[in-house]
This record gives structure tokens, sequence and C-alpha cells, in this order.
């Protein structure tokens, strides 16, 4: 092959790279606002698993706030909680929260809490837990993170947030303990953090009450 081949060849090949990074970037234009509104769909409901869309009436994805999460690296502590309110009374809302310590790493949770101080709920949105033992967290899996609903620090007491074999009142996974022990420990934390800011987190004066 001479010169004036491998620059023809060379040529052709660039072309080739340009038209395809091209293709890719306008099919990537055209796609990104339908992708986001999906994404927005998605967590939406997921949203009204934990807070029923008839019991709200602001735009719930669009009142939020966010916060950082103690003991997370920088690139994982920043979380939301996304605020339900019908008029002007805070409803309830829902928190983003992250079980660092999961047996195959982090587990993120969607935390509901009403203004009543009870959980409407938990949910788990991502994890990597072995499947056929810890992935019964999962709601299509097992029942168990419905074992939350209507929880709070005072049912059971803060000290009883823990699973039965650390002598606790929430049951472990048969065959896995650290996945549950994880999540009831990031559910609690939770719970603590919204009883020290409710007022932060539901954008409300400090003297006002819940």
């Amino acid at each position: 092959m001479n010169y004036r081949q491998i620059i023809i060849t060379t040529i052709i090949l660039l072309l080739f790279t340009v038209i395809g990074a091209t293709m890719v970037a306008l099919t990537y234009e055209g796609t990104r606002e339908q992708i986001a509104a999906n994404e927005r769909a998605t967590l939406l409901r997921k949203l009204n698993q934990l807070i029923p869309a008839g019991s709200y009436d602001n735009a719930l994805l669009d009142d939020h706030v966010t916060f950082s999460q103690a003991g997370l690296p920088e690139k994982h502590s920043r979380q939301i909680a996304y605020r339900a309110r019908m008029g002007d009374r805070p409803v309830a809302l829902v928190m983003t929260a992250v079980a660092p310590d999961g047996y195959s790493g982090n587990i993120k949770l969607l935390v509901g809490i009403r203004a009543d101080n009870t959980l409407s709920g938990v949910r788990v949105v991502a994890h990597r837990e072995t499947p056929g033992l810890g992935d019964a967290i999962d709601e299509q899996r097992s029942d168990w993170i419905r074992g939350f609903d209507g929880k709070s620090l005072h049912d059971p007491a803060t000290e009883r947030w823990a699973v039965k074999k650390d002598g606790g009142d929430f049951d472990q996974l048969t065959g896995a303990t650290i996945t549950p022990r994880a999540i009831v420990a990031a559910v609690r934390q939770a719970l603590l953090y919204y009883h020290a800011n409710r007022e932060f987190l539901f954008g409300i004066a400090p003297e006002a009450s819940l």
C-alpha cells in the first residue's frame, strides 16, 4: 500500500468517525427530553407508592430540598427530600437515603414519612445484594420491606430499631442478616434526621408545628 492509499483510507475512516459521532449526538439531542420525562414519570410512580397521589395538591417532584447524609463519601452524601402538601399544610415527605453497609455495597432507599412522624413506607430503588438471599428486600421478591409501614421512633422504641438477631424488633432474612441490618439502620437514621430537622425539611418556620 502506497502513501496515497494510506491517506485515502485514513480520510475515509475519519469521515466515518465524524458521521457516527454526529448521528449519536443528534439521536441523544432528539431523545434527551423524552428520556428526562420518562425518568420523572418513573420517579413520581415510586413516590406515589409512599404518598398516594390524592393526598397532596402540590407539584411533588418540584417541591424538594437537598440535605447531606452523614457518614457517606462526599459523592454519595447529597440526598433529597420530596415534600407533599395539601394547601399550605405539610402532609408527608419522601427522603432518599443510602445504606452504605449492605452485603454487596450501597443500598439506595426511599423513606416515606408522614407529618404525624410515622413511616408511610420504605422502598429499595437500587442494590446489588445476592440473588435468592439479600434481594428479598425488593418488594417484588417478598413483603419484608413492608414491615416498616406505620412504624416510628416510638414504635418500636428507638433502641429496638435493630434486627431480632441484634436484640431488636425487625425480622432478618433467612440466610441474610447483613442486608436487613443495614436497611433498618439506614431507616432509623433517616427518622432521627427527620425529627431533628423537620422544620427545615418541610420548609416551615421553626415555631410552626406539624
